[in-house]
């Protein structure tokens, strides 16, 4: 099915902002591997937390089922995700998501690729209808009736997927002056470039739909979007986050209200931290205290490292 013009410009425009990023020779992580440090491999686990959880919700909410089916050698033994399943999307819907879902698996390859052994298994995943009721009712702070449920339609899931690629994407952001090898620059660039690509896409779709009512709720599609934004904030203890309405000031240069990208003062990029990252991922505010998809909490040793200090 073809994408409407808009979905064409997001993608193009994304993908022409990492010709100015990567290297324009033939790049590949293989040809590179030499040039990461081991601070650089610890930097790139994070993001392989986030890689598992984006690659699991999209391919079971399009196809059915997931990595241990699409690419069995990728999961390496790591325990099923709990509580995922079908969504119930219409069909341009399900275009998307398997195609971002499959971009996900070889965000996941080329990653294996580059850590070597630093790789790590796939981490406990919940994606369980609870967990997503949990997440939504602390966004708005109530408990939602009915309780949330991303797979019953194309639209919640949407909204539900609004969580997820823009903490990937600012977590890429926190991590680029991190990096010191020169392969894992060039890594990073090209995750983050699609990352972002996915992030506008997903506003994008919501951005139209922005005044509808969320049925059965009283809330439009634009104040469940700020009501995660919020929350996000609230759990990463930054205000790196922004809806798809925000007060005027707070808009592009100050002078609109709707908002179809989220960016600082200066149109730039919010940037997360590690740390910040599993505080948001977790649900918790506390990179320590593993919750919400990450029961068991992340791995690597930047994410052990939290963990390990509640012990």
């Amino acid at each position: 099915m073809a994408l409407p013009n808009r979905f064409v410009v997001v993608v193009f425009v994304s993908f022409m902002l990492v010709g100015f990023i990567v290297p324009s020779s033939s790049w590949t992580v293989s040809t590179a591997l030499e040039n990461f440090t081991v601070s650089d491999f610890h930097t790139i686990q994070v993001a392989l937390n986030l890689e598992w959880l984006e690659a699991e919700y999209f391919l079971w909410a399009s196809y059915g089922y997931g990595l241990d089916i699409v690419d069995p050698s990728l999961p390496s033994g790591g325990p099923e995700p709990i509580g995922v399943q079908k969504a119930k999307l219409d069909t341009f819907t399900t275009d998307i998501f398997v195609q971002l879902g499959l971009q996900e698996v070889g965000h996941l390859r080329a990653i294996k690729e580059a850590l070597g052994t630093y790789f790590f298994p796939r981490v406990q995943l919940d994606l369980s209808k609870d967990t997503w009721a949990k997440i939504f009712d602390n966004a708005f702070g109530e408990k939602l009736h009915p309780s949330f449920d991303p797979y019953a339609n194309s639209l919640n899931y949407l909204i539900s997927t609004y969580t997820i690629p823009y903490v990937g994407l600012t977590g890429y952001v926190g991590a680029a002056p991190l990096l010191r090898g020169e392969g894992a620059k060039a890594l990073v660039a090209g995750l983050l470039g699609v990352e972002a690509g996915q992030d506008a896409i997903i506003r994008s779709y919501l951005y139209e739909k922005k005044n509808d009512i969320v049925k059965p709720y009283k809330y439009t599609v634009a104040d469940f979007t700020n009501k995660v934004s919020s929350l996000r904030d609230s759990l990463s203890h930054a205000f790196v986050d922004k809806g798809l309405e925000v007060p005027k000031h707070l808009g592009a240069e100050g002078k609109v209200s709707d908002n179809i990208l989220s960016a600082d003062v200066n149109s730039v990029a919010f940037a997360r931290t590690a740390k910040q990252v599993f505080e948001t991922v977790y649900g918790t505010g506390d990179a320590s205290k593993p919750g919400g998809f990450y029961p068991m909490g992340g791995n690597g040793t930047i994410a052990l490292s939290y963990l390990n200090a509640l012990a």
